[in-house]
Order: C-alpha cells, then sequence, then structure tokens
C-alpha cells in the first residue's frame, strides 16, 4: 500500500488545533472537582536566611483555614531527590543537595519553599500565609558563578565550602596540551550563557485528590510526562506506583521545566489525604519566575590550537554551570552533557573539557530546551567565528576546512563517547550561505550605513544529540466504530503529537486523521512511558506507533481472511478497509470489530522501540542584523537556515518547530536576562522587567533542509524539537559580534545584546559622527 494522503511526509494541518482555538482544551487549571481547596505557599523574601517560626496558630485560626504545614509537619515524607549523580574526575561521587519538601530552619533562595496553607478560597489561603509569625537571620548570599568560585565566599552548604557540586574531565589533557604548545595559533573566547527564566503560556499547576477507600492518589498535572512524575512522586509520598494515578490534559508549553516533580504536587497530595478533600494550587506568574527551575547560565572558556593553514590540531574547554541552591531532577547532568558535545562538527583530533557545576542562593537550574546542547553549540561557534576574525579567514572557509567529511561516518569524537552516524556539513552550510545571499552583504551593509545603521551577518553550523535512552511501548486499538486509539507514554506540549501519530498510524491503517485518537497523559491508560523530552517523541514514539499499527493492520488482514474468503497474502488495507487486491470486495473496519469472533487481541496492535544510539541532527543558521547607534536597539532582518532532519514526517510541524527555538534563540539573544543582586533578591521577577521577544522581534524565516536518514533510527528520522534553539544564539550573536567588529573593532559581547550594551558599544562611532 502507498499513502499519499494521510501519511508521513505530508504537510498536514494540525487536528487538535480547532479543539484547542474554540475554546475546548483541557489544561491544568481546567480541573476542578467538587469540594476543591485552594492552596498557597509562604516563600522565603531571602536568598539565604535561617529562620524560626513563631506563630502558626493565628493563621491556623483564620476563617476558611483548613491546614498548614511546615517541614516539620512532613518530616515523614521524602525530600525530591536529584537522579543525575556524577562522578568526579578522581572518580568520588559528587556533592548532591536534595529538594526538601519545605525547608527546614534555612531558606536557600528567594522563592524557597517555608509552609504549604489550604484554605476554602485562594484570598483566605494567602491571608494566612501572611498570618504566619517568623523570623529571619540573614545570612550572606553567594550570587553568580563568579561569586560561587572567588576566594572567601561563603557557602551554600556548609559541609561544601567551596560551592562546588562536581568537577569532572573529559578527554586526554597530554595530547592537547602538546597541540597546544606547537601551534601556530591559538585563540581564546569567554563567553557567558545567561541564566533564563523559562517562560511557558501556561504555568504549572497541580489538583490532588485522594480516595481514602483505597488509600489512592490521583493528581492533575501539566507535564511532560506522567510516569516519570508517578516514579518520583512514590518515592516522596512513600506509596506504591499503584497507589497513585498522574493525569495530564492539554499542556500550554513545557521546554523541559514541565518534566520534574516539584514541591507543591507531593504537598497538595498529602494535604488531600490529610483532608479528605481535594486540594488544588496554581502558580502565579511571579511564583513561576522564583519556583520553577530555570536554565541556561554557564560561564565558560574556549580555546583552539591552529596550524598555518587553519587547521584545527586542539581544543580545549573550561565550563562551569550554576546549578542553584538544590540539585534539580537532572540539573547536574545537563553541564555535562553540553561537554559531551563540545567536537561540534569539528574533526578537531583532540579535545579536553573540564566541566564544573557550583551551587549559588538562587532558583535552582535544569534542562531547558535543548539541555546543554545550545550551551555547548554557543561556545563553539563563538570560538570558531573568532578564529576566523583572528586567522583572516572567511567564517565559511574555517569550518569548511575542518568539517568531519560524510566519508568518515560514522564519526567517534574525541570526548563524550558519541558517534555521529552521519551529516554533510559542507552542504547545508554552502546552501544556507547562498540562500542567505552572503555574497550580496556588502551591498545590503552599505545601504544600511547610509541609514545610519550597522550591519552584520553570522553563521552558525550545529550538531546535537536527540532521541536516546528509554524507548517505548504502545498500543494502538481498532474501536467500533472503526476509527483507532493510539496509546502512547509521551506527552504533547503543543508539538502536534495528535497530527503526527496520527499519520505514522495512517501510513499502516490508511484512515483519515480526524479518526485517529491519541490517548496520552494518563498512568491508569497507558502502562508505561519515558515522556517528551530530548526531541524524542517523534524518532522514539512515533516509531513505535508505527510498529504498533503495522501489527494490528496484520491482524485485522488475518480478521478480514475468512470474511473475504482470501489468503491473506492477497489483502491490501485501503480507506479504513481491508480489500481483496485487485477486486470491489472489501470489509470497513467498523464490521471488522463487530465480527463475533474479533476480541481485544485480535482489535489491538503492540509495538515498542528503543534506539540503539542517539540521532544526530545538524545544520546551518545564517542571521543578518542591523543595529541603531543612536538607540542600541539590534533588529535580526535576515534569517536563514538549513537543517538536516532525516526523514520528516510532517513539514509543517517541522517548519512550527525550528521557528518556535529559533525565536526562543533570539530572544536569549537579544532580550532575556535574569539578574539577582549582591543579596540574591531577584530585579527580574516580572515581565515588566523580563523581556520576552516579541512578534515585531523576530524576521520572517527563511527554512529549508538538507536531510542524510539517520542510519540508527528506523525510519531514518532524526529530532528536531529543540533544534532551532541551538543554532539561533551562536547565529545572531556572530552576526551582532561581526557588526561591532566591522564598525569599531570590538569583539567581545556577551548576550543578551540589549540596547543599553550596544549603545555603550557604539560609543566610539557616535563620537566619531559627532567629530
Amino acid at each position: 500500500m502507498t499513502v499519499t494522503k494521510f501519511g508521513l511526509g505530508q504537510p498536514l494541518r494540525r487536528v487538535e488545533d480547532r479543539r484547542l482555538i474554540t475554546g475546548e482544551g483541557n489544561y491544568g487549571d481546567d480541573h476542578a472537582p467538587a469540594g476543591c481547596l485552594q492552596a498557597a505557599l509562604l516563600r522565603s523574601p531571602h536568598a539565604h536566611a535561617t529562620f524560626t517560626i513563631t506563630d502558626l496558630e493565628a493563621a491556623r485560626a483564620m476563617p476558611g483555614v483548613h491546614l498548614v504545614l511546615t517541614a516539620e509537619d512532613v518530616a515523614d515524607l521524602g525530600d525530591i531527590k536529584c537522579q543525575a549523580p556524577l562522578p568526579n574526575s578522581d572518580g568520588s561521587q559528587n556533592h548532591i543537595a536534595n529538594i526538601p519538601l519545605l525547608a527546614k530552619g534555612v531558606a536557600k533562595h528567594i522563592g524557597d519553599a517555608v509552609a504549604f496553607v489550604v484554605a476554602d478560597t485562594l484570598i483566605q489561603a494567602r491571608d494566612a500565609v501572611e498570618a504566619i509569625g517568623i523570623e529571619y537571620d540573614v545570612r550572606p548570599a553567594v550570587v553568580g558563578i563568579r561569586g560561587a568560585v572567588a576566594g572567601g565566599a561563603s557557602a551554600v552548604w556548609d559541609e561544601q565550602p567551596d560551592n562546588v557540586s562536581f568537577d569532572a574531565t573529559m578527554g586526554d589533557k597530554g595530547p592537547v596540551d602538546a597541540a597546544f604548545a606547537k601551534a601556530a595559533k591559538v585563540v581564546r573566547v569567554e563567553v557567558e550563557n545567561q541564566r533564563l527564566v523559562t517562560n511557558y503560556m501556561e504555568t504549572r499547576s497541580v489538583v490532588a485528590e485522594y480516595d481514602a477507600g483505597t488509600k489512592r492518589f490521583t493528581l492533575t498535572i501539566p507535564s511532560q510526562g506522567v510516569h516519570g512524575l508517578r516514579k518520583t512522586l512514590t518515592g516522596v509520598l512513600g506509596v506504591g506506583k499503584d497507589q497513585i494515578r498522574v493525569v495530564t490534559g492539554d499542556v500550554g508549553g513545557g521546554f523541559g521545566t514541565k518534566t520534574f516533580t516539584y514541591r507543591e504536587y507531593p504537598l497538595a497530595a498529602e494535604a488531600a489525604r490529610r483532608l479528605g478533600k481535594p486540594v488544588k494550587w496554581v502558580s502565579e506568574r511571579g511564583e513561576h519566575f522564583v519556583a520553577c527551575t530555570q536554565g541556561r547560565d554557564n560561564l565558560s572558556v574556549g580555546e583552539v590550537a591552529l596550524d598555518a593553514e587553519g587547521t584545527f590540531l586542539a581544543m580545549r574547554f573550561d565550563v562551569i554551570g550554576d546549578l542553584g541552591a538544590y540539585l534539580s531532577q537532572y540539573g547536574p547532568y545537563i553541564p555535562y552533557l553540553g561537554a559531551t558535545m563540545l567536537t561540534g562538527v569539528y574533526k578537531t583530533p583532540a579535545v579536553f573539557v573540564r566541566v564544573r557545576g557550583v551551587y549559588t542562593n538562587t532558583v535552582p537550574v535544569d534542562a531547558y530546551r535543548g539541555a546543554g546542547r545550545p550551551e555547548a553549540a554557543y561556545l563553539i561557534e563563538r570560538l570558531v567565528d573568532r578564529a576566523a576574525r583572528e586567522t583572516g579567514i572567511s567564517p565559511a572557509e574555517i569550518r569548511r576546512r575542518n568539517f568531519i567529511p560524510p566519508s568518515a561516518m560514522p564519526y567517534t569524537t574525541p570526548i563524550g563517547d558519541r558517534t555521529y552516524d552521519t551529516g554533510d556539513f559542507a552542504a547545508h552550510m554552502g546552501r544556507a550561505v547562498e540562500a542567505a545571499e552572503w555574497n550580496g552583504f556588502e551591498a545590503r551593509a552599505a545601504e544600511s550605513r547610509a541609514k545610519g545603521l550597522v550591519r552584520g551577518i553570522g553563521l552558525a553550523t550545529y550538531i546535537e544529540c536527540t532521541a536516546w535512552g528509554e524507548g517505548e511501548d504502545v498500543k494502538i486499538t481498532l474501536d467500533k466504530d472503526g476509527g483507532a486509539t493510539v496509546y502512547v507514554g509521551t506527552q504533547s506540549n503543543g508539538q502536534g503529537h495528535a497530527t503526527a501519530y496520527a499519520q505514522f498510524a495512517a501510513e499502516h491503517l490508511d484512515l483519515p486523521l480526524e479518526r485517529i485518537r491519541v490517548v496520552q497523559g494518563d498512568t491508569d491508560k497507558v502502562a508505561t512511558g519515558a515522556g517528551t523530552g530530548g526531541s524524542r517523541s517523534i524518532p522514539v514514539g512515533g516509531i513505535s506507533v508505527g510498529a504498533a499499527s503495522q501489527n494490528l493492520a496484520g491482524k485485522l488482514k488475518e480478521l478480514a481472511s475468512e470474511e473475504l474468503e482470501a489468503g491473506v497474502q492477497d489483502l491490501e488495507i485501503a480507506d479504513g478497509a481491508v480489500r481483496v487486491a485487485g477486486t470491489d470486495k472489501s470489509i470497513d473496519f467498523a464490521a471488522l470489530a463487530a465480527l463475533p469472533k474479533a476480541s481485544e487481541a485480535t482489535l489491538t496492535g503492540q509495538g515498542d522501540f528503543v534506539p540503539p544510539s542517539a540521532t544526530y541532527p545538524n545544520g546551518t543558521h545564517v542571521a543578518e542584523v542591523e543595529i541603531d547607534p543612536e538607540t542600541g536597539i539590534t533588529e535580526v532582518v535576515r534569517y536563514t537556515i538549513c537543517d538536516d532532519f532525516g526523514i520528516v514526517v510532517n513539514p509543517l510541524l517541522l517548519a512550527g518547530q525550528v521557528h518556535g527555538g529559533v525565536v526562543q534563540g533570539i530572544g536569549q539573544a537579544l532580550h532575556e536576562r535574569t539578574v539577582y543582586d549582591a543579596e540574591g533578591q531577584l530585579l527580574t521577577a516580572s515581565f515588566m522587567d523580563y523581556a520576552m521577544p516579541r512578534a515585531g522581534d523576530v524576521p520572517f524565516f527563511h527554512f529549508e533542509t538538507k536531510n542524510v536518514p539517520s542510519t540508527t533510527n528506523p525510519m531514518g528520522i532524526k529530532g528536531a524539537g529543540e533544534a532551532g534553539s541551538i543554532g539561533s544564539c551562536p547565529a545572531v550573536m556572530n552576526a551582532v559580534v561581526d557588526a561591532l567588529d566591522r564598525s569599531v573593532g570590538l569583539r567581545d559581547m556577551d548576550m543578551p545584546a540589549t540596547p543599553a550594551r550596544m549603545f555603550a558599544a557604539l560609543a566610539p562611532l557616535r563620537k566619531a559622527a559627532a567629530a
């Protein structure tokens, strides 16, 4: 059967959009069971302080208040444990600061949870929070990476006076040092990948319900995977997995941050158990700024040794990641994961990396769209661009000379145990440069100068790892109405899974997409699942959906064989029916489902896929910017992308993912910045002070692909969900540096390139114009 209408590769519109844009979505805050109580938290106003709670009775006696919990009240419950311990370079275990449900006498960051209050209404709960008597003894705060490692800095954790959680290395230092010693030229950059508040449209929430008869919890949480939450919650609450049901409906964005178990979830569950009523907590946007994990926050040094022809002999990197006050679920692993990708797309013979994670009195940091890979791409692509400037070789040419060629694939990198299976980096870079009309840039720059503007162009060529680790077990059933239902353990956060998975199923069942239902986000309905993250849903979940659908198709042919009086080998599936090939003799799916011999087993297909290795999407981004010296405002005026994602499932969904990632990258490069003062107070604690990108801040994108199928995925698919955020920051900042270098000879600039920074950097240009 060759499917052309519903199957893979078609640019089909999202089937879920009509429901969502007509108000029929079912988001976390939409769940409001009868008699539901409301929760609020007392959060520390200090970044580092010991405290004594002096009065709880006033709060407990207030109208409508049902429960006030402190650390003592939940001492029998577990901490939320970090799940990513790392060995130090000497083989010892890193220091692990798990997250207590409520602070135990010491607040470690602004927003640290001190007490949990439940009342009839949210206003009553907030009033009770204000009535809690508490005395703080403020201690010195550690803020920022430089502050954490500075001599004489105070300690976030007394048992870790140097504030270092882990100190790891990868690669062989000896050959690297030898290559640097004989190099014709050494180029160095120091860059900051600033901390981001990971803002999505829908804030976090939880509704906890408890059935005393069955001793069973039901938690409704907007998440990136219900099974991972259930696993962590069992440990915190001290119950078996069969005693917890986790449900996720529609989700208004996740980007990694909704993967994790947060304190409010087990606190609400415990409150519901004690009170015998549902308990609901919904984060305000201001709470999100101080209570949800944040992203990025690396300070890095990169060096490259080159020979006289501009060939890379060796690279070395020193990366420090700010982990915040506690270790979030995967916190230490994020900078470490990024470090494994610091080879980039280059055939550098020797690479050595030191990567450390440090504690500060700030909100914990964890995975955010790309999870370490954007930080790695930013560091190496800023370094390579600096090498181009200092050698006089063009940015494209120095990359071309050092790319890993297709003939070297599969290529095992010198660090991180990475094996790139496929890739033609020169091909997509060449196409991106051509589509961006790079050769016409000088004429455009002259036009900008005539308008009093400074113009720059920059590129970045990236590679990332996706879709590794756990597999997915998928079930698909033929329903009585002749449609099909897919049960899969990933979780859509807006990516369009209902559409993409339906395309995988339609490839074998030839049903219209609207007749294929997708069930996710319910541990009672879906047996297992690794959730959504690492761009794994389509390359792993989709493959499993396809395998389950193929399995079901085979069963349906067997079921139809007797009815149609034909051998299975003579049957085909088309238009939602099984028919004898070359004839008009057929039986539709609804009739098949109604046959007396049709059983649950014969109407159910199973499929699973465990990836043998990661896939490695890659591509080139070219950005062009104009900067106004009189205001410092930087505008991205052209943006070109040529990516390699292997086999494409749905070009429309793919473009949407890439566009969204690029917008987030532009936001980081030009706008977003998380600022703590010396006392650990968050100064950018709302949208009044934290700048998010808007529609007017981004241009129309030119996006195309030049794909090489993956060999580690059965269908050749490479993950695509995070790629836009990986190539964008270095491309935009390389363009900014190009503009500054051309106009005032400045080659150092950190993100974000805010108007204030650009205005200061271009002061010599204004001075020269006024002379």
